[in-house]
């Protein structure tokens, strides 16, 4: 993987970090809503539902954490790409077995979504962004103007994510009005 600008790897990191963060605190929040989110999927046993229910919200806010920090930001992007494929696999089982009327669990923006094929797609974008994010650093000295880079970078990435939440859980409706159409 080539290296990376410093200011873009940790704008990428950062908005990684807060989309993790974010999610954990919603799982956290809602701990029934989210056991009963997991308990939809139909994988696990019911008795591991609980430990799941508090263990992926604890590893989604050490993954933040990690990716903040630049000396384990790789550890952070690694356990990062290894939540989502194990919930994009999870995603993926539930819809092979035509489980689409469950609540995703993600807690984004948009609230509670609808498992499809467009959280699959997601999914898919939030890894390649984990990958980037255990790119090498390309050597530069920093200027002040990274700061800016970091910040805004992390917000559009940020307001990015909430957009596409916010076309996945309108999609129903979206269809519903061009079936009437």
């Amino acid at each position: 993987m080539p290296a990376l600008d410093p200011a873009i790897l940790a704008a990428l990191r950062g908005a990684l970090a807060l989309l993790l963060l974010r999610a954990a605190l919603h799982k956290l929040r809602d701990r029934d809503g989210f056991r009963a989110a997991l308990a939809g999927y139909e994988l696990l046993p019911a008795a591991a539902e609980p430990a799941a229910a508090l263990l992926l919200p604890a590893f989604e806010c050490a993954a933040a954490l990690l990716l903040v920090a630049p000396a384990t930001a790789r550890i952070g992007a690694r356990l990062a790409a290894t939540l989502l494929s194990v919930y994009t696999a999870a995603i993926a089982a539930a819809l092979r077995r035509g489980r689409s009327d469950v609540a995703c669990g993600c807690g984004g923006p948009a609230g509670e979504l609808a498992l499809s094929g467009g959280l699959l797609g997601r999914n898919a974008v939030l890894l390649v962004v984990a990958a980037l994010c255990s790119a090498p650093l390309r050597a530069r000295a920093p200027g002040w103007i990274d700061l800016l880079t970091i910040v805004g970078g992390a917000a559009v990435l940020t307001g990015l994510h909430a957009a596409a939440e916010h076309l996945l859980a309108t999609a129903p409706g979206r269809a519903r009005l061009r079936a009437r159409a």
